[in-house]
């Protein structure tokens, strides 16, 4: 740095100079000193900009110099990615990590030599327990590990795949992902959430099994105004490829927050999966118009149900207030209504981008928010009605596993995914320059996504995530994941050393008798259970 503040004073004399002399040698010696003399004057006009320009202060002091700090500074990320971090320490994916998913969507098998290289004494560091006995690995694990769905209520119950494609939306992913996605799910029977953006023709064209979520802006099934349209949701949710519908509460990555897509971004192809007029500013609001209280929110779920034929309708939310979701589990219970299934986003979810306040603090981490919601659910007597999915970082066989342990019943998976369509954490989702063609509506950089071949690796993905996952649960001693428990699980803390998570978190059992209720152990979750009332989300203690 002391170099620059050496230099700095020289440089726009030198530049000056440079100029003067290139362009009096090209006017009389000869015309090819205009290639120095171009570039020279080029230089000499962008350091008279930085001098009087006045949003950036180190141009102002360093011209010219300081366009390099700025370049470096773009770099970094790539630099730390590539150079700098180890095999384990990459946010939000390690090297390790993102090896393991490419790995699984080539064909290549996921080994690793030399041992490990996490720290197993290292505070949060997890395994689970094998057993002497192991189980016979099944070898059709992708067919054989499904989760039937569809509670009393529902006539036309889907059979899910144990792993399946969370939500990302046509308009956030590009039309040749979408293709890839739904073909791949198409080949290997497992379901493809749509996103809250509409189906649209890429989610059609190749057959395979749709979530069709449905968020506050109610895209594909909203009247002109923005509200809910049941005619226009039952044309769409009777589709044969429509499996499951999914009401989109919050998501984890900015739960609460509405959102716009900005007219000149509303394509044709865009408004025609949406149902938006070409053109003109695309709103989600934070929050639905169609209930406002528990028991109007369960009315909505069994009307969607009644208007789509009898398939399953559940809702996914990422949690806040605990008293919330109590408060729609004491709904369940009074009006006997109840979802097909809820999927528990956790905070640390999310695909596209959000603001970095809400990523970072906002949110119940999947962990908790899982263990809090099929807890509440088995104490309202109504979990074995409703299936519970996890989403939130979930990308290889142990979190899986893990998930399942402490109270979820199939794992839905986005970034996993979008790194078998070859993503490569560049982080630049939300500016329409995905390098490799994934989170891009530009044709120029779509072209990188060759359908066919990123179909074949997300179905590579599917099917080797699913075996690793087959091959842990016999290496335990069990025949299907949903045996796991948490008491198959261990995890360090620093204060007491390795813990079987049985006695960390209290995870009522899915079947059987309830002989307490784990919230009285501590004190907020016991007041706010004891304050939740159908009638409303929260308490008078807590309503503004």
């Amino acid at each position: 740095m002391d170099l620059l503040y050496r230099i700095r004073g020289h440089v726009m004399p030198a530049i000056s100079v440079l100029t003067v002399v290139t362009v009096g040698l090209a006017l009389t010696l000869s015309w090819w000193w205009a290639v120095a003399a171009v570039p020279a004057a080029f230089l000499l006009a962008v350091g008279l900009y930085d001098l009087v320009q006045p949003q950036h202060s180190i141009l102002r002091n360093f011209p010219i110099l300081g366009h390099g700090r700025f370049y470096a500074e773009g770099l970094g990320p790539e630099m730390r990615q590539y150079f700098v971090e180890s095999n384990t320490g990459g946010r939000p994916f390690s090297r390790d990590q993102r090896t393991l998913m490419y790995q699984r969507s080539k064909n290549i098998e996921a080994v690793k030599a030399f041992g490990t290289e996490v720290d197993v004494y290292a505070e949060g560091y997890g395994f689970l327990a094998h057993s002497i006995e192991p189980r016979p690995v099944n070898t059709d694990a992708s067919r054989a590990f499904r989760i039937p769905v569809g509670g009393p209520a529902c006539t036309r119950p889907y059979d899910a795949s144990v792993l399946n494609i969370s939500a990302m939306s046509f308009g956030a992913l590009s039309g040749a992902a979408i293709t890839a996605l739904n073909t791949a799910a198409e080949r290997g029977g497992f379901a493809h959430n749509t996103g809250e953006g509409g189906i649209s023709r890429y989610h059609r064209e190749a057959g395979g099994d749709l979530v069709w979520q449905i968020g506050t802006g109610y895209f594909g099934c909203r009247d002109e105004h923005g509200g809910f349209d049941g005619e226009r949701f039952a044309a769409q949710a009777t589709q044969p490829n429509v499996k499951m519908i999914e009401l989109k509460i919050s998501q984890g990555a900015k739960p609460g927050h509405g959102g716009m897509l900005p007219g000149a971004k509303v394509t044709r192809e865009i408004a025609d999966a949406r149902e938006v007029p070409v053109g003109v500013d695309c709103i989600s609001p934070p929050g639905h118009s169609t209930f406002s209280t528990p028991v109007e929110l369960l009315q909505f779920v069994a009307r969607l149900r009644e208007l789509s034929g009898g398939k399953p309708v559940g809702f996914k939310l990422a949690v806040g207030d605990p008293g919330e979701f109590f408060a729609i589990c004491k709904a369940m219970r009074s009006t006997g209504l109840t979802p097909d299934f809820i999927t528990v986003d956790g905070g640390e979810g999310g695909t596209g981008a959000a603001p970095l306040e809400y990523s970072d603090h906002l949110g119940m981490p999947m962990r908790e928010a899982l263990i809090l919601v099929h807890n509440a659910l088995v104490l309202a007597g109504v979990r074995e009605h409703v299936r519970v999915a996890a989403s939130g970082k979930r990308i290889d066989s142990y979190d899986i596993a893990s998930a399942i342990a402490l109270g979820a019943d199939w794992v839905n998976v986005a970034r996993g995914f979008m790194f078998a369509l070859g993503c490569i954490q560049s982080q630049r989702c939300h500016t329409n320059t995905c390098p490799v063609g994934i989170a891009t509506q530009d044709a120029g950089l779509q072209r990188a996504l060759v359908i066919g071949d990123k179909a074949e690796r997300v179905l590579n993905f599917h099917r080797n995530t699913v075996k690793g996952l087959a091959q842990m649960t016999a290496a335990c001693g069990l025949d299907h994941p949903s045996q796991f428990v948490p008491a198959l699980l261990f995890e360090r803390t620093e204060r007491q050393g390795l813990q079987r998570l049985d006695s960390r978190y209290d995870v009522l059992p899915k079947r059987g008798p309830i002989d307490h209720n784990p919230f009285e152990e501590r004190a907020h979750l016991a007041v706010a259970w004891s304050e939740a009332t159908p009638d409303r989300f929260r308490p008078p203690t807590l309503a503004p």
